[in-house]
Formats: C-alpha cells, sequence, structure tokens
C-alpha cells in the first residue's frame, strides 16, 4: 500500500487519532481473549491445588485416604471426568508453530534503478506528458527510496517490452531466488514439505505460481497447495494464517509461504496521478518462509507464532475502492481494444481508512498482547467517552510494553509517519521500516520480512523478545502476526543485508 499525498496522510493521521474507538471492535478482541479462557482458568487451579498439596502433611493424606476409600461412586465420576476432560483437553490443543527460517530475494545490481535513470527511462517511452514527469519526479523525492532499488527486466528495457514471458521470467527470478536460499539454508527437502502458500496479487497466470513452484521442485503429489491473487500488500500475512490454520490440522507438517509481486505486466504508462504513484514506490523482491508444527524443529526454529489477527473492512464502499485495480478511461486504446492502459488507483481517502482498519486490528490485538494495566485505562477510558463525555481523548495504548520490535509495512512514508505517530512509537521503532523502504522500495507483501532481515543483521532480536508484523492491503485489510523468538537470532549467510548493513541507518532528509 502506498500513499497518496502528505495532506491525506496528515488527515487520515487525525482522523486515526481523534477518532473514537468503536465496542464492537473492543468486543472482538475479548472474543479472542475468551476462546482461550478455558486455559487461563486451568492453569491458576492447578497451580492452586499443587500448592495445597504441597502444604499437606502426613496425617492429612491419611484422611484423604479414607475419606475417598468410603466414597468409591463420588471417585469414580471424578476419575473418569479428569481423565476425559484431559483427553479433551489434549486433543484440542493448538499445535505450536515454528518458523524454522525465511529467504528475501536480492536481485542482481544491474537491476538497480537510480532516479535519474528512471526518470529519464520514463521520458524515452514517450507514454508521459510533462506534467505527469513532474509528477513522478516528486513523488520520487519525497518516497523516502533510495538510489539502489530494483525494477524487472523488461522494464529496463527501450521501449518496455511487458510480455506473458517477460513476467513469467521475474516471477521465476524472485521466487525461485528465495527458495533455493531457503532450502540451501535450512537443509530441509522439497519432498517434505506438505503445505505450500504463493501469494501474489497482481499476476495470477495459468498454471498458477504455485503449480509452478511444485513443478519446478518436484514437490509430492498430495501437497496441499494455495495460491491467493488480488489480495494487496497485506496478504503475506494472510498467507502464513492459512498456513498456520492447516498445519493444526496435519501434524509432523512443513509448510512453505511465498511472498512476491510481480511487476513486469503491471507497469502503468498513462497519465493519470492516482495510477503513477505505485509506478514510483513498487519495487522488485520477494520471501520464502518454511514453518514447522514438528516438535523437533523448536530448538533450531527462530520464532514462534503467537497471534495472526486479520481485520477486513471491504464491507464499506469506500475502503472497498481505495486501492483499486481499473482501466485509464482517459486512454481506451484503439477500435480492436490494443493499447489498453491498466493501474491501480489509489484514493485520497486512503490514510483516513487505514486509519481506521488499524483500530480495529489493534483493539482486537490488544488483549491478547497488552498488560492488563494498559488494558484497564483503555477500557476505563472508552467508558468515561461513551458515558460522560465524548471529548475525553480516547487513550491509546502502549504497544511498546507488549513488543520490542515492529515491522511496519514498508508502503511509503507516510504510512511509517502516521502509525509512528499514531502508535507513539520512537524512531529505532520504525527503524527497519524506514530503512526497508529505503533500500528495496516497496516490496508488497515481502516488505516486512526484509525489515526483520535488517533487525536480525543488526543483532537486535534477542531470545523472549516479541515481533509485530503489521501490513495493510486492498478490500481494505489491516493484517498482524506476533512472533516471539526462541533464540537470539543473527543474520542469515544470504541475509539481503550483508552487504550493505555497516551503511545503515542512514539519514533521510524530511
Amino acid at each position: 500500500m502506498a500513499q497518496p499525498n502528505s495532506t491525506a496522510a496528515a488527515s487520515g493521521g487525525a482522523t486515526a487519532r481523534n477518532g473514537s474507538v468503536k465496542l464492537k471492535y473492543v468486543k472482538l478482541g475479548y472474543h479472542y481473549l475468551m476462546s482461550h479462557f478455558l486455559t487461563l482458568c486451568l492453569i491458576p487451579l492447578i497451580s492452586f491445588t499443587l500448592i495445597r498439596i504441597f502444604e499437606m502433611d502426613y496425617e492429612d493424606f491419611v484422611n484423604l485416604y479414607l475419606n475417598l476409600k468410603h466414597n468409591r461412586a463420588t471417585v469414580s465420576l471424578l476419575s473418569g471426568a479428569l481423565v476425559f476432560g484431559a483427553t479433551v483437553a489434549f486433543m484440542t490443543r493448538p499445535r505450536p508453530v515454528y518458523l524454522v527460517d525465511y529467504a528475501c530475494y536480492r536481485p542482481p545490481d544491474r537491476l538497480r534503478v537510480e532516479f535519474h535513470k528512471f526518470m529519464e527511462h520514463s521520458r524515452l517511452t514517450g507514454d508521459f506528458d510533462e506534467s505527469s514527469l513532474d509528477f513522478q519526479r516528486k513523488i520520487l523525492e519525497r518516497s523516502g527510496l533510495g538510489e539502489e532499488t530494483y525494477l524487472p527486466e523488461a522494464l529496463h528495457r527501450l521501449p518496455p517490452q511487458p510480455s506473458m514471458a517477460a513476467a513469467r521470467a521475474e516471477a521465476e527470478q524472485v521466487v525461485f531466488g528465495a527458495l533455493d536460499s531457503l532450502f540451501r539454508a535450512t537443509g530441509v527437502a522439497p519432498k517434505q514439505i506438505g503445505v505450500l502458500v504463493v501469494n501474489c496479487s497482481l499476476f495470477n497466470p495459468t498454471p498458477s505460481l504455485s503449480a509452478m513452484i511444485v513443478n519446478r521442485y518436484k514437490l509430492r503429489g498430495n501437497v496441499r497447495s494455495f495460491n491467493l491473487g488480488g489480495m494487496g500488500c497485506s496478504a503475506g500475512l494472510i498467507a502464513v494464517d492459512l498456513a498456520k490454520d492447516m498445519l493444526q490440522l496435519h501434524r509432523n507438517t512443513y509448510a512453505v509461504v511465498v511472498s512476491t509481486e510481480n511487476i513486469t505486466q503491471n507497469w502503468y504508462y498513462g497519465n493519470k496521478k492516482s495510477m503513477l504513484i505505485p509506478n514510483c514506490l513498487f519495487r522488485m523482491g520477494g520471501a520464502a518462509v518454511l514453518l514447522s508444527n514438528r516438535s523437533s524443529d523448536r530448538r533450531r526454529s527462530k520464532y514462534k507464532i503467537l497471534h495472526a489477527v486479520r481485520t477486513h473492512k471491504g464491507a464499506d464502499d469506500t475502503a472497498f475502492k481505495c486501492v483499486y485495480q481499473e482501466q485509464d478511461n482517459d486512454n481506451d486504446g484503439d477500435v480492436k481494444g490494443r493499447n489498453i492502459k491498466i493501474g491501480v488507483s489509489l484514493s485520497k481517502d486512503l490514510m483516513a481508512i487505514a486509519g481506521e482498519a488499524l483500530k480495529s486490528n489493534i483493539t482486537t490485538l490488544g488483549p491478547l498482547v497488552l498488560p492488563v494495566s494498559e488494558q484497564l485505562l483503555f477500557f476505563v477510558t472508552l467508558v468515561a467517552r461513551r458515558i460522560w463525555n465524548p471529548k475525553i481523548k480516547p487513550y491509546i495504548p502502549d504497544f511498546k510494553l507488549a513488543f520490542h520490535h515492529f515491522c511496519i509495512h514498508a508502503g511509503g512514508r507516510a504510512v511509517i509517519d502516521e502509525l509512528e505517530r499514531s502508535l507513539r512509537l520512537e524512531a529505532i521503532h520504525v527503524e527497519a521500516s524506514r530503512m526497508t523502504l529505503h533500500r528495496f522500495g516497496n516490496t508488497s507483501s515481502s516488505s516486512i520480512w526484509y525489515e526483520l532481515a535488517y533487525m536480525e543483521a543488526k543483532g537486535r532480536v534477542r531470545k523472549g523478545q516479541r515481533v509485530w508484523q503489521i501490513a495493510f492491503g486492498s478490500g481494505f485489510k489491516c493484517n498482524s502476526a506476533v512472533w516471539e523468538a526462541l533464540r537470539d537470532v543473527g543474520p542469515s549467510p544470504d541475509s539481503p543485508w550483508l552487504h550493505c548493513i555497516d551503511r545503515y541507518p542512514v539519514h533521510l532528509a524530511h
């Protein structure tokens, strides 16, 4: 997701900060909490019982034995209930899902696109008028992108050659590059993969991208494969959530999640301003993630997933159309339908809608992760606003008390700025997002993995710390995933940051 302009970002920020949080979203959060109610009740009950047992002396045990000896029916009933309850609890307990490792693709240096090269190339194509060229130059200067981002081979040519074959070549280059690194790093054989989830929003060929992976790596015939399309920049977390659910159903299984976006056939060659922004922000990239529910993998895994929370605002028409792929009506093509120009239009309401989606998501996630003190302050303020004075400022929980690291989707500078303000974060918390945007651009659903790789390359992730990944996407959606580090995590040998981490963070002029 990208930002339309700074004005929209500011207005969206005001909406996100000052708008009241609806009670229904709080109920959603407590619904998640109540789904774990049985576990929360059993833990103190078992603890209390054990404490009482340790406090008993020999005479207490003798009296207990005599009482039970004369109440065999009661003992049988309680024993049966205990065995039944233990069996149900064992059979229905969620299986831990581990993130064994992941890999982010770094394109070759020959595909880098500096600003002057981008602008000169845009001018030489002859598709953009002077107003559009000036607009693109201003967006680039304010975008937060650096001079080392990447575009696919077909867009480096003059004239550009956005063919189906070139789009397939880009997909194979990114996806196979990430998967090769993942299999090399983990030592897992492709035949061991039981679940495959691929997400790419704008490029969905036949056969699918998931079938392309099955064919290349000769995955087994009973692999559960899924191909998610049209779900935007937040689809990576949707794919993780789907893989997690599949790992609850199938024992001793590996799942691979591949997140990418394809640019070759989705470059916009018209002059509609709202459709030109993605040209300036989106860049080439992708990630592959290996998940496991095998207990033997815990010791070598990097993270364990704790929560996945998904929020969908698509029922609202404005939210549904704020990121919308459509034909440019000013360029209808010739009489045979050729040269029709299609692009992704970004609405001026985008940041305001993102703010509402964020509120929905964090009020659902809050009861699962925030300390009780923060939850009480939030709830008391909410009640006070509804009953006594609506002008009371809403209390924004301090999520820094729940998370050590933040991976905010690098959709654009305005997105990162807004979440930094709304969540009251410090510069260090959004550093990974800003540097990922600067070095790799908006790589869509894979950006959160480049950000996690940045923090690992900096040596900041320690055992027991929690990481919050949050992403926005068309539809409109806001999705979150919470991970716990199972060990101190350093950079992998194929980290996309190893060649340049010493140069970061860089100073970004405002």
